[in-house]
């Protein structure tokens, strides 16, 4: 199962512009969903409590990024953070730079 949760991660992150791995339920992916979604970009969302293998997801995306709550957010297959981590990006302009290059 290990090996087919990283080659699913994987895929999405590379197949994907902007990836948030996010919680339906959690207002900090809320907080950052909507930010992306006030910057008119195409996001690939993956509500990890709504599928069966969230839980799987969420421990690998720990082993990959040595982070493991939600949101986890990749720009053009780069691991960006959190919440907080795209809200800084946003508020130094460089998340409107980021998302130039998409």
């Amino acid at each position: 199962m290990a090996a087919a949760i990283k080659t699913k991660v994987d895929a999405i992150i590379a197949d994907n512009a902007i990836v948030v791995f996010s919680k339906s339920y959690c207002p900090y992916c809320t907080k950052a969903k909507n930010l992306l979604a006030q910057h008119e970009v195409k996001v690939f969302i993956l509500e990890l409590d709504n599928i069966d293998d969230g839980a799987a997801i969420q421990a690998y995306l720990q082993t990959l990024t040595g982070q493991r709550t939600v949101p986890n957010i990749f720009i053009s297959q780069n691991h960006i953070g959190g919440c907080d981590d795209l809200f800084k990006l946003e508020k130094s302009g460089q998340l409107k730079t980021l998302l130039a290059k998409i």
